[in-house]
Protein backbone atom coordinates (compact mmCIF):
# COMPACT_ATOMS: atom_id res chain seq x y z
CA UNK A 1 0.00 0.00 0.00
CA UNK A 2 1.18 3.38 -0.38
CA UNK A 3 2.44 5.53 2.25
CA UNK A 4 1.18 8.97 3.12
CA UNK A 5 3.62 10.62 1.24
CA UNK A 6 2.94 9.07 -2.05
CA UNK A 7 -1.02 10.50 -1.22
CA UNK A 8 0.48 13.36 -0.95
CA UNK A 9 2.31 13.66 -4.09
CA UNK A 10 -0.60 11.89 -6.01
CA UNK A 11 -2.64 14.80 -4.70
CA UNK A 12 -0.17 17.61 -5.80
CA UNK A 13 -0.49 16.33 -9.02
CA UNK A 14 3.30 15.57 -9.67
CA UNK A 15 5.38 13.00 -7.55
CA UNK A 16 7.73 14.49 -5.04
CA UNK A 17 10.56 12.40 -6.04
CA UNK A 18 10.61 13.81 -9.77
CA UNK A 19 11.80 16.89 -7.75
CA UNK A 20 14.56 15.12 -6.75
CA UNK A 21 15.46 13.18 -9.55
CA UNK A 22 14.69 9.58 -7.88
CA UNK A 23 11.11 9.33 -6.72
CA UNK A 24 7.76 8.15 -7.75
CA UNK A 25 6.88 8.35 -11.98
CA UNK A 26 3.34 8.13 -12.79
CA UNK A 27 3.81 4.33 -14.08
CA UNK A 28 4.78 3.29 -10.29
CA UNK A 29 1.60 5.62 -9.14
CA UNK A 30 -0.47 3.29 -11.50
CA UNK A 31 1.31 0.36 -9.78
CA UNK A 32 0.69 1.52 -6.12
CA UNK A 33 -2.99 2.65 -6.96
CA UNK A 34 -4.11 -0.87 -7.87
CA UNK A 35 -2.63 -2.47 -4.65
CA UNK A 36 -4.97 0.10 -2.61
CA UNK A 37 -8.36 -0.41 -1.56
CA UNK A 38 -11.89 0.32 -2.65
CA UNK A 39 -12.01 2.93 0.56
CA UNK A 40 -8.45 4.25 -0.21
CA UNK A 41 -9.14 4.78 -3.70
CA UNK A 42 -12.92 6.78 -2.38
CA UNK A 43 -10.63 8.45 -0.42
CA UNK A 44 -8.00 9.35 -2.20
CA UNK A 45 -10.85 10.58 -5.25
CA UNK A 46 -12.20 13.37 -2.63
CA UNK A 47 -8.96 14.84 -1.95
CA UNK A 48 -7.90 15.05 -5.09
CA UNK A 49 -10.97 15.19 -6.94
CA UNK A 50 -12.47 13.48 -10.06
CA UNK A 51 -10.47 14.54 -12.89
CA UNK A 52 -7.26 13.86 -11.15
CA UNK A 53 -8.07 10.56 -9.84
CA UNK A 54 -8.73 9.61 -13.50
CA UNK A 55 -5.51 11.05 -14.78
CA UNK A 56 -3.42 9.25 -12.43
CA UNK A 57 -5.07 6.12 -12.77
CA UNK A 58 -5.20 5.75 -16.45
CA UNK A 59 -2.05 7.80 -16.91
CA UNK A 60 -3.89 10.20 -19.67
CA UNK A 61 -2.64 14.14 -20.24
CA UNK A 62 -4.98 16.91 -19.45
CA UNK A 63 -4.70 18.21 -22.95
CA UNK A 64 -6.74 16.25 -25.72
CA UNK A 65 -5.21 16.57 -29.14
CA UNK A 66 -7.89 17.63 -31.95
CA UNK A 67 -7.66 15.27 -35.33
CA UNK A 68 -9.81 17.75 -36.89
CA UNK A 69 -7.72 20.43 -38.84
CA UNK A 70 -8.21 24.45 -37.79
CA UNK A 71 -11.27 25.09 -39.97
CA UNK A 72 -10.88 28.59 -41.67
CA UNK A 73 -13.54 30.65 -42.41
CA UNK A 74 -14.70 31.13 -46.35
CA UNK A 75 -14.99 34.33 -47.44
CA UNK A 76 -18.47 35.34 -48.81
CA UNK A 77 -19.05 36.22 -52.45
CA UNK A 78 -20.23 38.94 -53.40
CA UNK A 79 -23.52 39.43 -54.86
CA UNK A 80 -22.83 41.57 -58.01
CA UNK A 81 -20.00 39.52 -59.01
CA UNK A 82 -20.63 38.40 -63.08
CA UNK A 83 -22.91 34.80 -63.60
CA UNK A 84 -19.89 31.99 -63.09
CA UNK A 85 -21.11 29.24 -66.39
CA UNK A 86 -20.12 25.74 -65.21
CA UNK A 87 -18.00 24.35 -68.35
CA UNK A 88 -19.52 21.13 -68.64
CA UNK A 89 -22.70 22.50 -70.13
CA UNK A 90 -22.35 23.86 -73.70
CA UNK A 91 -23.34 26.92 -74.76
CA UNK A 92 -25.92 27.27 -77.13
CA UNK A 93 -25.34 28.75 -80.70
CA UNK A 94 -28.61 30.92 -80.64
CA UNK A 95 -28.78 32.51 -77.06
CA UNK A 96 -31.88 35.25 -76.81
CA UNK A 97 -29.70 38.26 -75.52
CA UNK A 98 -32.63 40.69 -76.02
CA UNK A 99 -36.17 39.67 -74.97
CA UNK A 100 -38.42 39.41 -77.23
CA UNK A 101 -42.34 40.36 -76.11
CA UNK A 102 -44.17 37.43 -76.98
CA UNK A 103 -46.67 37.87 -79.70
CA UNK A 104 -50.67 36.95 -78.53
CA UNK A 105 -53.63 35.71 -81.27
CA UNK A 106 -56.65 37.42 -80.12
CA UNK A 107 -60.01 35.80 -81.48
CA UNK A 108 -62.70 38.43 -81.43
CA UNK A 109 -65.12 35.93 -81.08
CA UNK A 110 -64.01 34.35 -77.40
CA UNK A 111 -62.49 38.01 -76.14
CA UNK A 112 -64.52 40.09 -73.98
CA UNK A 113 -62.50 43.25 -75.62
CA UNK A 114 -65.16 43.01 -78.61
CA UNK A 115 -68.09 43.49 -76.46
CA UNK A 116 -71.17 40.61 -75.88
CA UNK A 117 -72.99 39.00 -78.56
CA UNK A 118 -76.02 39.93 -79.39
CA UNK A 119 -77.56 37.71 -82.23
CA UNK A 120 -79.93 40.84 -83.26
CA UNK A 121 -77.38 43.43 -83.18
CA UNK A 122 -74.66 40.86 -85.29
CA UNK A 123 -78.06 40.03 -88.21
CA UNK A 124 -78.44 44.07 -88.93
CA UNK A 125 -74.68 44.36 -88.84
CA UNK A 126 -73.87 42.00 -91.30
CA UNK A 127 -77.13 41.98 -93.34
CA UNK A 128 -74.96 42.90 -96.12
CA UNK A 129 -73.58 38.65 -96.31
CA UNK A 130 -77.23 37.66 -97.22
CA UNK A 131 -77.30 39.25 -100.44
CA UNK A 132 -73.41 38.31 -101.44
CA UNK A 133 -74.80 34.33 -100.48
CA UNK A 134 -77.77 34.83 -102.92
CA UNK A 135 -75.48 35.85 -105.59
CA UNK A 136 -73.35 33.09 -104.36
CA UNK A 137 -75.59 30.54 -104.74
CA UNK A 138 -77.52 31.73 -108.34
CA UNK A 139 -73.84 31.87 -109.86
CA UNK A 140 -73.54 28.00 -108.63
CA UNK A 141 -77.26 27.25 -110.08
CA UNK A 142 -75.96 28.76 -113.10
CA UNK A 143 -72.70 26.54 -113.78
CA UNK A 144 -74.42 23.34 -112.50
CA UNK A 145 -76.89 23.96 -115.54
CA UNK A 146 -73.73 23.91 -118.09
CA UNK A 147 -71.57 21.23 -116.32
CA UNK A 148 -73.68 17.67 -117.71
CA UNK A 149 -71.27 15.22 -115.69
CA UNK A 150 -68.11 14.81 -114.24
CA UNK A 151 -66.45 15.86 -110.38
CA UNK A 152 -66.80 19.32 -111.12
CA UNK A 153 -70.66 18.80 -111.09
CA UNK A 154 -70.95 16.71 -108.25
CA UNK A 155 -68.63 19.47 -106.63
CA UNK A 156 -70.88 21.58 -107.51
CA UNK A 157 -74.05 20.33 -105.87
CA UNK A 158 -72.38 19.64 -102.61
CA UNK A 159 -71.53 23.40 -102.48
CA UNK A 160 -75.58 24.10 -103.69
CA UNK A 161 -76.27 21.75 -100.85
CA UNK A 162 -74.21 23.61 -98.26
CA UNK A 163 -75.37 27.30 -99.09
CA UNK A 164 -79.21 25.48 -98.82
CA UNK A 165 -78.78 24.40 -95.51
CA UNK A 166 -76.75 27.66 -94.34
CA UNK A 167 -80.21 29.14 -95.49
CA UNK A 168 -82.29 26.73 -93.88
CA UNK A 169 -80.02 27.33 -90.69
CA UNK A 170 -80.42 30.93 -90.72
CA UNK A 171 -84.34 30.72 -91.12
CA UNK A 172 -84.36 28.61 -88.46
CA UNK A 173 -82.42 30.43 -85.99
CA UNK A 174 -84.45 33.55 -86.86
CA UNK A 175 -88.12 32.06 -86.18
CA UNK A 176 -85.99 31.30 -82.76
CA UNK A 177 -85.39 34.77 -82.18
CA UNK A 178 -88.63 35.68 -83.11
CA UNK A 179 -90.20 33.80 -80.46
CA UNK A 180 -88.24 34.66 -78.06
CA UNK A 181 -89.23 38.05 -78.87
CA UNK A 182 -92.88 37.63 -78.61
CA UNK A 183 -92.37 35.88 -75.23
CA UNK A 184 -90.12 38.54 -74.05
CA UNK A 185 -93.03 41.03 -74.69
CA UNK A 186 -95.91 38.61 -73.29
CA UNK A 187 -93.51 38.38 -70.21
CA UNK A 188 -93.62 42.57 -70.05
CA UNK A 189 -97.05 43.15 -70.87
CA UNK A 190 -98.03 40.80 -68.14
CA UNK A 191 -95.46 42.21 -65.69
CA UNK A 192 -96.80 45.59 -66.76
CA UNK A 193 -100.52 44.86 -66.13
CA UNK A 194 -99.01 43.57 -62.43
CA UNK A 195 -99.16 40.13 -62.74
CA UNK A 196 -96.46 37.79 -62.53
CA UNK A 197 -94.18 37.09 -65.11
CA UNK A 198 -94.09 32.73 -66.36
CA UNK A 199 -90.47 32.18 -67.52
CA UNK A 200 -91.27 29.11 -69.64
CA UNK A 201 -89.05 26.00 -69.81
CA UNK A 202 -86.65 24.85 -72.12
CA UNK A 203 -88.68 22.04 -72.94
CA UNK A 204 -91.87 24.26 -73.26
CA UNK A 205 -90.01 26.52 -75.43
CA UNK A 206 -88.62 23.41 -77.93
CA UNK A 207 -92.78 22.12 -78.51
CA UNK A 208 -93.51 25.84 -79.31
CA UNK A 209 -90.34 25.75 -81.91
CA UNK A 210 -91.80 22.52 -83.20
CA UNK A 211 -95.52 23.71 -83.30
CA UNK A 212 -94.21 26.95 -84.97
CA UNK A 213 -92.42 24.52 -87.65
CA UNK A 214 -95.31 22.08 -88.54
CA UNK A 215 -97.29 25.33 -89.09
CA UNK A 216 -94.60 26.71 -91.50
CA UNK A 217 -93.95 23.17 -93.85
CA UNK A 218 -98.06 22.61 -93.32
CA UNK A 219 -98.03 25.90 -94.99
CA UNK A 220 -95.00 25.28 -97.68
CA UNK A 221 -97.40 21.48 -98.37
CA UNK A 222 -93.91 19.94 -97.47
CA UNK A 223 -95.33 18.47 -94.11
CA UNK A 224 -96.03 14.92 -95.66
CA UNK A 225 -92.72 14.42 -97.05
CA UNK A 226 -91.02 15.78 -93.60
CA UNK A 227 -93.54 13.33 -91.61
CA UNK A 228 -92.72 10.45 -94.10
CA UNK A 229 -89.21 11.05 -93.46
CA UNK A 230 -89.35 11.16 -90.50
CA UNK A 231 -91.02 7.72 -90.01
CA UNK A 232 -88.82 6.22 -91.99
CA UNK A 233 -85.87 7.02 -90.02
CA UNK A 234 -87.19 6.33 -86.44
CA UNK A 235 -88.04 2.93 -88.00
CA UNK A 236 -84.25 2.67 -89.19
CA UNK A 237 -83.34 3.42 -85.36
CA UNK A 238 -85.88 0.61 -84.20
CA UNK A 239 -84.72 -2.12 -86.78
CA UNK A 240 -81.36 -1.51 -85.30
CA UNK A 241 -82.30 -2.00 -82.00
CA UNK A 242 -84.03 -5.24 -82.32
CA UNK A 243 -82.16 -8.37 -81.94
CA UNK A 244 -80.97 -10.62 -84.57
CA UNK A 245 -83.08 -13.45 -86.57
CA UNK A 246 -81.60 -16.91 -86.09
CA UNK A 247 -81.82 -18.92 -89.73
Amino acid sequence: MLSASSRECAASGSPRGSRDGGGLGPGDLQKGTSHMSFEELLKLQSQVGTKTYKQLVTGNSTKKQSSRPPVQKACVADKHRPLEMSAKVRVPFLRQVVPVSKKVARDPRFDDLSGEYNPEVFDKTYQFLNDIRAREKDLVKRQLKKRCSGEERERLKQLLQQVERQEMAQQERKRQQELHLALKQERRAQAQQGHRPYFLKKSEQRQLVLAEKFKELKRSKKLESFLSRKRRRNAGKDRRHLPLSKE
